[in-house]
């Protein structure tokens, strides 16, 4: 990987809005993973009461429609918020460091988790439509698929976030363009997903991960103190770095 010089202007701290839409993203990601995470009562109640219980096309029944279409409209909400990150953090960022191999890591990564999340998110939606408005089209069976394309599509879209964890890592301590605190954050949570993942063998685990550390990255660049984020106010030194 290329690295850049440091960037030329110190870190100063301005309060930035446009980094809140990370933060956007990361609570309505939570949100339509987490929090209306969709499962047969039969399950939620062996969950309770510490049994275990094997879910069948039966329980697709007792599914809550309202439930799935407000993850659906979390996730969407989630996936547009996160492109307009990317579209900031590419005018700001990218433009202020040119040849930063970590900065476009992190729109590499963010944009390719957008994409995937359209689908993972978008199972959600359409198991909740067949639920409810559009109920019947389907049968059981049919409506067990989609529930197992759900059973973990919004939470392993979120896996090429990793991707963008280690380019803020990448840019903190081998480029010098952001925060080292804020380095040390994301590469915690980068490597440590990672090392979860191939501990546990779960594939959804950046899901649960991933929109946290997308949302405190967000609140950090709002408020922190990183050199180029300084440097984007700085048209002069910007365009002198640049050449």
């Amino acid at each position: 990987m290329s690295s850049d010089s440091p960037v030329s202007p110190p870190a100063t701290r301005r309060f930035r809005a446009w980094p809140l839409w990370a933060l956007a993203a990361g609570v309505a990601g939570t949100v339509g993973s987490i929090v209306t995470d969709l499962r047969p009562d039969g399950e939620l109640a062996a969950v309770a009461e510490g049994r275990e219980y094997t879910v069948t096309p039966a329980d697709m029944a007792g599914l809550d429609p309202l439930l799935g279409r407000v993850g659906y409209l979390a996730g969407l909400t989630a996936i547009i918020a996160l492109l307009i990150f990317v579209a900031f953090w590419r005018r700001h960022i990218d433009a202020m460091v040119p040849r930063s191999t970590g900065a476009r890591l992190v729109s590499g990564g963010l944009i390719a988790a957008a994409g995937a999340l359209t689908l993972g998110y978008g199972w959600r939606g359409a198991l909740a439509n067949y639920l409810g408005p559009e109920s019947g089209m389907y049968g059981e069976q049919g409506l067990f698929v989609y529930y197992m394309l759900t059973d973990f599509g919004a939470y392993i879209s979120w896996t090429a976030a990793i991707a963008a964890a280690l380019g803020v890592a990448w840019m903190a301590f081998f480029e010098r363009n952001l925060s080292r605190v804020l380095g040390v954050f994301s590469a915690v949570f980068g490597v440590g997903t990672l090392g979860a993942i191939l501990v546990t063998g779960v594939p959804g685990l950046p899901g649960v991960f991933m929109p946290f550390w997308l949302a405190v990255t967000g609140v950090w660049l709002a408020v922190g103190r990183s050199r180029a984020l300084a440097a984007s106010y700085r048209p002069s030194a910007a365009a002198a770095m640049a050449q």
